[in-house]
């Protein structure tokens, strides 16, 4: 499969604060690293789909991703977080889904606090 690109789906997740230039800071960094870390340019995604703690309503993550220059032409969505018992506060998770290169191994990030999300990676 080298030389072919095949879509798969980056997973990604961060915490912030509750105000809108952290929210802004924390989605462009965990955005900026997903695409370093995969070699991945904005013209091989298709969608970001973004889900928000009900404690975080300071700003949109999509629009606080747009407001940071990224992003200017993908399509984006965000949600709130499905609510369950014991889950991890103020915190943004992703869902890209993009082409990557056959031979290439998905690097799915968790930043500031939510790599207790994922232990295993």
């Amino acid at each position: 499969m080298i030389g072919e690109k095949r879509l798969i789906a980056l997973r990604g997740a961060t915490r912030c604060e509750n105000e809108a230039a952290d929210i802004t800071r924390q989605v462009a960094a965990l955005y900026d690293e997903l695409l370093v870390r995969n070699k991945l340019n904005e013209g091989d995604m298709v969608s970001l789909i973004f889900s928000v703690t009900s404690d975080l309503d300071a700003k949109n993550p999509a629009s606080a991703l747009r407001h940071s220059g990224r992003a200017q032409d993908l399509a984006l969505f965000a949600a709130q977080e499905a609510y369950a018992v014991g889950g991890l506060d103020r915190t943004i998770r992703v869902l890209i889904h993009c082409y990557l290169d056959g031979d290439t191994r998905p690097c799915h990030v968790y930043r500031n606090g939510a790599e207790i999300l994922r232990p295993d990676r």
